[in-house]
């Protein structure tokens, strides 16, 4: 044994002596000396995509602004005076001059609107009207607050004044009987401007202003058989049945809904409207034991952040009134 273990000693010095290595030190040396492979790029987790921020559409709203509405008291206002892009909350006054039209008899909700050329100047949301095609004022009506389809307030608003740039001219003049110093329209449905449109310029408002058309478009009696709609339904121009779901998620979609004490849905108006730059708007209206709240956030930049903030805010109102 003695001498076997001598032998093993010295054939391992032998290796040692030649230079050759055993094989898993040799298997070592070639890892060691080899070219190592190019490093894998590792690709980063993808960003969800930022909203977009100016001085009209930011986060969590440009102006806010809550009331009552019986009496226009302020329970709330943050940058009240700012000004934002209604967008399709532009459709009150749109409404609101058809609805007093009616009220002086100029014409009946059952009165069949003829489209003309200028209906093309709109796009989505729309119920698809074509020149020569006719539907009634009331679904049109219907179309315009709870599809808030851009055509129908086209067919509206030539209907009522012979033309869009003179139907225009009387938002405007409204707007400035109703005190709405700050308010600016360019078309009736908000849509941004087009060359192809003929328009140049944002619809602008301010909170102070769309609290004092909405509290006038309250006193009309039917506007709230519109904007409490959850989904409606018109005859369209070919004669065919359309159904459609009221845009006003604090209404419609039951996580966002405002509930009363006794288990009644507060919500029953009035208007949302969304444009890439001025971001997501809404007039909300609702009541509790008699008592009417109304909110406005403009300028959001995304519609979870103004349905969030309105509901709170209509709460809020609701709680501090209807006690």
């Amino acid at each position: 044994m003695k001498l076997a273990a001598t032998a093993l000693c010295a054939a391992l010095a032998a290796v040692a002596s030649t230079g050759v290595a055993a094989p898993r030190q040799a298997a070592k040396s070639a890892s060691r000396g080899a070219a190592r492979p190019a490093a894998r790029a590792v690709a980063k987790p993808a960003r969800a995509p930022q909203p977009m921020q100016s001085a009209h559409r930011r986060s969590p709203y440009v102006g806010a602004l809550s009331a009552n509405a019986a009496t226009g008291e302020i329970l709330f206002a943050d940058n009240a005076d700012a000004e934002a892009y209604p967008a399709s909350v532009t459709k009150l006054m749109t409404a609101l001059l058809v609805l007093e039209d009616i009220e002086a008899k100029k014409y009946t909700f059952e009165t069949r609107v003829t489209a003309t050329d200028e209906v093309y100047k709109s796009e989505p949301s729309i119920v698809g009207l074509k020149a020569g095609q006719s539907m009634t004022v009331d679904d049109l009506l219907m179309s315009l607050m709870v599809k808030s389809a851009n055509d129908a307030a086209i067919a509206l608003g030539v209907n009522s004044a012979g033309s869009l740039d003179a139907f225009v001219a009387r938002m405007n003049a409204r707007a400035r009987e109703l005190g709405m110093e700050h308010t600016r329209y360019y078309n009736p449905n908000g849509l941004p401007p087009k060359k192809k449109y003929g328009t140049t310029a944002f619809n602008v408002t301010t909170c102070r202003d769309q609290l004092l058309l909405a509290r006038r478009i309250l006193t009309m009696p039917s506007i709230l058989r519109y904007t409490s709609t959850k989904i409606g339904e018109v005859t369209d121009g070919y004669g065919n049945k359309l159904r459609f779901v009221n845009h006003n998620n604090v209404m419609v979609k039951n996580k966002r809904k405002v509930i009363n004490p006794d288990g009644t849905e507060a919500v029953d108006g009035l208007k949302t409207g969304y444009i890439d730059a001025g971001g997501s708007s809404v007039v909300l209206t609702g009541r509790r034991n008699g008592k009417r709240a109304i909110v406005i956030v403009l300028g959001s930049s995304t519609s979870n952040e103004r349905d969030d903030n309105a509901a709170r805010l209509l709460e809020d109102a609701l709680g501090a009134i209807s006690w």
